[in-house]
């Protein structure tokens, strides 16, 4: 990251972060795309099981992971007020963290995984399919941590474009594996939706070993010398981490849970509604990467510039992210309108989802929009290290309104499945509204608020 002096170069420097993010963020998505698309090539059944699976793990994934991204806005607040001698010990005390998040994972995992499946009205080969995906996707958890929290140390540097490269060379692996895996290919197994997951462990393995090869090998990491120092775990290095890391993770989780618990809900109804929500909700999230990426290049940018107490700098950098989240939105929720049949086709070949699956995608029209505000509203506050009233904010308007209002919809009137996405809407656009109030506060009291943390 570098000092900026006037809007024009403030957006320079935005871009020159959030291109990289945004490339490496539609990489990972390629990846879970590949995997639903693939699957769903194999049939019906395959994709629902894989939607189940992802649907379990996506969250537990995602919440645990904003756990280990706290070290971005650690590593650029001590960028930003040029401490770097701190800044190996607080990365290597996030690679100790995520080895231990790792092992907790496996166990609870081993332990609840059949209980949940066995509670749902699943039928028995979607059952076994999403089953199989999450056990060959366990033996890639390890890798998956591990490139968690270094990937948040690389981008804490504003070395985005690292993460890009990296990403890059996971997806066409993630690709042959799926060939091979799913299809049965090449002399391997044809393993349908299983297949994905042995698919998605593989690629994590080989990203995360190219990415400790990177920061060891590589300027500006090798500076840092990390792997080569040792640091005794530090209790008091993870508490500093866990109360940064554990709102943002939890923040992400309500968010990312509601649609998982949407997706588990939607088993009430039969395969063809399953694999349809399933489609629109990865095309969805496949846009959503935009204001996503928009969120991690603003933690960087605005955590640099509060590590550096240049707050007004700080609030410019948030209102430019928000600014051009909002207006991408509104050119990609035109063309979805447009083409809503088109990207339906790409998932299924099947009439009936197909038809299910557009009148799906009318709703992510309304998606787009509110998190064209939220989530880069989120990342700002990352950036300023305000977390603990943003997951509780998260709480509220995606479990308190959006769920319920979702279920009452299509449990007790005639919009049946619809009416869990028109809850969605509602819990991100509620959600939306409070945090950009919370941003317009924090920016307000910065002064005072910052120098007290």
């Amino acid at each position: 990251m570098i000092q900026t002096h006037s809007l024009k170069s403030k957006y320079k420097n935005f871009l020159r972060l959030v291109v990289p993010v945004l490339i490496t963020q539609l990489g990972l998505y390629a990846m879970n795309f590949l995997d639903t698309v693939m699957s769903g090539r194999s049939g019906a059944d395959q994709l629902a099981g894989v939607a189940i699976g992802s649907s379990l793990w996506v969250p537990v994934f995602t919440g645990l992971n904003g756990i280990l991204m706290a070290l971005t806005p650690i590593v650029s607040q001590l960028e930003g007020a040029k401490n770097t001698k701190s800044v190996p010990k607080s990365v290597m005390q996030a690679v100790y963290l995520s080895v231990m998040i790792s092992v907790i994972v496996i166990l609870l995992g081993s332990l609840v995984l059949n209980p949940i499946l066995e509670a749902m009205s699943l039928d028995a080969e979607v059952e076994k399919v999403a089953r199989g995906y999450l056990i060959a996707l366990s033996f890639g958890i390890f890798p998956l941590f591990l490139y968690g929290a270094l990937r948040s140390f690389i981008d804490a540097l504003g070395q985005t474009r690292i993460t890009m490269f990296i990403t890059l060379i996971g997806l066409p692996v993630n690709a042959l594996f799926n060939y091979l895996f799913i299809f049965g290919k090449g002399g391997f197994p044809e393993l349908g939706g299983v297949g994905a997951g042995i698919a998605t462990a593989i690629t994590y393995w080989v990203t995360a070993i190219i990415t400790v090869l990177i920061v060891c090998n590589m300027n500006p990491f090798r500076r840092y010398k990390l792997f080569r120092t040792f640091y005794r775990p530090s209790l008091k290095a993870w508490k500093e981490q866990l109360k940064i890391g554990i709102p943002i993770g939890l923040a992400i989780f309500f968010e990312v849970s509601i649609f998982a618990a949407v997706t588990l809900l939607m088993s009430d109804f039969n395969t063809i509604t399953i694999a349809a929500h399933q489609a629109a909700l990865n095309f969805a999230s496949f846009l959503y990467m935009l204001p996503l990426s928009i969120s991690f290049a603003l933690t960087i940018a605005v955590g640099f510039e509060v590590g550096a107490k240049r707050y007004k700098d700080a609030a410019q950098y948030s209102y430019i992210g928000i600014i051009t989240a909002v207006g991408f939105a509104l050119i990609l929720s035109s063309l979805l309108i447009i083409f809503n049949e088109q990207v339906a086709s790409i998932y299924s070949n099947e009439p009936e989802v197909i038809k299910l699956t557009t009148s799906f995608l009318w709703y992510a029209v309304f998606f787009q929009l509110a998190d064209a505000i939220g989530a880069p509203i989120q990342g700002a506050l990352r950036g300023y290290k305000d977390v603990n009233v943003t997951f509780m904010l998260s709480f509220v308007s995606y479990w308190v309104l959006g769920l319920p209002v979702g279920y009452y919809l299509a449990n007790f009137t005639s919009l049946g499945a619809y009416g869990y996405w028109i809850g969605l809407i509602s819990g991100l656009t509620a959600g939306a509204v409070i945090l950009f109030a919370r941003l317009r506060y924090i920016q307000s009291h910065s002064y005072t608020t910052i120098e007290q943390k």
